[in-house]
């Protein structure tokens, strides 16, 4: 005899079902402290009493930009979809994430060895490669001379977005950033449009990393997802 479902049973089956996908889903930032990251300044070598580069403000979390240093999860992630909302508060700059983070202040005595997604304002998408790299398609119309491309000092880091046209919103407004990372692919979009798309990343997993790179940025969401596949332009 075949049990019978119930009313109450369904519901308690798909109550049960949302909670498994919502427990998948990992909001990096509390809204209250900095719980579950660290900050690697270099500046505070010399000077522990040195102002904090990174606050909780408002119920936001905030890189004051300087002194200049990186804010880095305490976990390694791999495989995930990463969306952060994010805004130039005041005027527009410089800042970025980086995933697949690892090896602190191995370019300049600084950055980590990384992938950074640019949020540099109208350049918000674009790569850079940092220790690590990257492939993606016109690589020497959005790179330039291959004779030229390296990952470190005054090579050609830098790998433009798929599109000249700015894909941030006015300063003062948020804007959604999701990076998707799978196996060795790396995907971008801003505010829905995307951005960039790269394979053949010479890392795939790593902590994840938000700048403070000499501008004041808000952010008000950092959640992520593990992912199976990519999602579609």
């Amino acid at each position: 005899m075949k049990p019978k479902l119930t009313k109450t049973f369904l519901i308690a089956l798909l109550c049960l079902s949302c909670t498994i996908s919502f427990a998948q889903t990992k909001s990096l930032f509390n809204g209250k402290d900095l719980t579950g990251w660290h900050s690697d300044v270099p500046a505070k070598d010399k000077d522990q009493n040195i102002r904090p580069s990174f606050i909780i403000r408002d119920g936001l979390l905030v890189s004051l930009g300087d002194p200049r240093g990186h804010l880095i999860t305490d976990a390694v992630y791999q495989n995930y979809r990463i969306e952060i909302q994010y805004r130039f508060s005041a005027k527009p700059g410089n800042c970025g994430v980086l995933v697949h983070a690892s090896t602190p202040r191995a370019l300049y005595g600084m950055f980590p060895k990384s992938i950074e997604v640019q949020m540099m304002n109208q350049n918000a998408g674009d790569f850079w490669c940092i220790e690590e790299d990257i492939i993606v398609p016109d690589m020497e119309k959005r790179r330039g001379d291959k004779t030229k491309w390296g990952i470190n000092g005054d090579k050609l880091r830098r790998i433009k977005k798929l599109t000249s046209n700015t894909l941030e919103n006015p300063v003062g407004e948020w804007n959604k950033m999701i990076v998707e990372c799978l196996d060795d692919q790396v995907k971008v979009w801003v505010n829905g449009k995307l951005a960039n798309h790269g394979t053949n990343c010479t890392v795939r997993s790593g902590q994840i990393a938000l700048q403070a790179e000499g501008s004041e940025v808000e952010f008000r969401k950092v959640v992520l997802k593990p992912i199976k596949k990519l999602s579609k332009d």
